[in-house]
């Protein structure tokens, strides 16, 4: 289904991406790890379409996603959804309607400023909702939601597209360890329930070896690694990350400890249910 071919991008003299190239068949859940700087979110900017090549192919069943412009690009941003770190919702607007703004740019100008919306997109915004676990919180602005609910809806936004992959780009990094559960947990649900490529570019080796079903190291803009999750021993992640003998991949672990407390007890009451 996804098909890189020597993706490069320079940014003046220095190759953020340097030839990369790897191959994606089904619906596959892969994580991508590397230090700060490797590359990973230009790539996954590159997959979008939000970051132009320098050179290189990208190939989604044999056409090519960077050389697709105007509509075309637009579509394929439909068909290809980002989730990003800083959630980039609307914080005074309510989280229903940041859920709708997943389809944007299927609306006229006119609708959107007036912010009129089918019953059929609202009750669909709904519905992806309460699967997500957050359906209360629809009427509610972004701003007033926890951490790991403002995630969730940032999914939800991203499931409105109705897309054939999805990019998470450190969806998990601003979270404490319960709500980075929680997140990690819903994106597996959406990979295995609906047949959906779910690529996630993570900082942490115990929530890649949890989730993936494949995982990709990055090093200077290079695949370094690319294999199974049991393959990603602490001698192979200090590679990719470029460490020493001193290297203690538990300093970057995500597990939840009793010390570990989630920012809300609806956010408690999620993580209970997935946990059963």
């Amino acid at each position: 289904m996804l098909d890189i071919h020597d993706a490069t991008r320079f940014f003046g003299q220095k190759a953020a991406v340097d030839r990369v190239s790897f191959r994606i068949d089904g619906p596959a859940f892969v994580g991508i790890i590397g230090r700060s700087g490797a590359g990973k979110s230009t790539l996954l900017r590159m997959m979008n379409g939000l970051t132009p090549a320098t050179s290189g192919r990208i190939l989604v069943e044999g056409r090519d996603v960077l050389a697709l412009r105007g509509a075309e690009a637009r579509a394929w941003q439909s068909d290809c959804a980002m989730i990003f770190q800083q959630f980039n919702l609307v914080p005074r607007m309510d989280v229903v309607s940041n859920v709708l703004h997943g389809i944007l740019n299927r609306r006229s100008t006119w609708s959107t400023v007036l912010n009129l919306w089918p019953r059929a997109d609202i009750v669909r915004a709904l519905e992806i909702l309460d699967r997500l676990g957050i359906a209360e919180q629809a009427p509610k602005r972004a701003e007033a939601l926890s951490g790991g609910q403002q995630q969730r809806v940032a999914i939800a936004r991203a499931l409105m597209q109705d897309p054939r992959i999805i990019l998470a780009d450190e969806p998990i990094a601003s979270l404490d360890p319960m709500n980075a559960q929680i997140v990690m947990d819903t994106l597996k649900r959406i990979n295995i329930e609906d047949g959906r490529m779910v690529i996630a570019n993570l900082h942490t080796l115990d929530t890649a070896r949890r989730y993936c079903d494949r995982v990709i190291g990055m090093r200077d803009g290079r695949v370094v690694f690319d294999g199974l999750p049991e393959q990603l021993t602490t001698n192979v992640a200090r590679d990719i990350y470029g460490a020493d003998a001193d290297f203690n991949e538990s300093a970057t672990s995500t597990a939840i400890t009793p010390d570990s407390s989630p920012k809300s007890d609806k956010d408690a009451e999620y993580a209970a249910q997935m946990l059963a």
